[in-house]
């Protein structure tokens, strides 16, 4: 009975040690998806080059990726504008 109540009063302690890390700040999110949407458009190009994708789905392809990248970049920049100069 005894292990049962030390059981039940460390388990919470157990898990302070255990837990997860702190989600990511949202600049340091959009620094990976703007890394993953970069590798998107080299890959699409590397598809064009090598005849997988026709001019036209590349271009549309190429031009939804881009206007993506670009939204990414603007908001880091307001990021950056809000924290300042480091």
């Amino acid at each position: 009975m005894l292990a049962a109540v030390v059981a039940i009063i460390a388990g919470p302690l157990r898990r302070v040690g255990t837990a997860s890390a702190p989600e990511p700040s949202e600049r340091a999110a959009l620094e990976v998806a703007k890394g993953v949407k970069y590798r998107e458009i080299r890959d699409a190009e590397l598809d064009f080059r090598t005849g997988k994708l026709s001019e036209t789905d590349y271009r549309q392809v190429d031009r939804a990726l881009r206007s993506e990248a670009i939204e990414l970049l603007r908001r880091l920049d307001a990021i950056a504008k809000k924290e300042g100069p480091r």
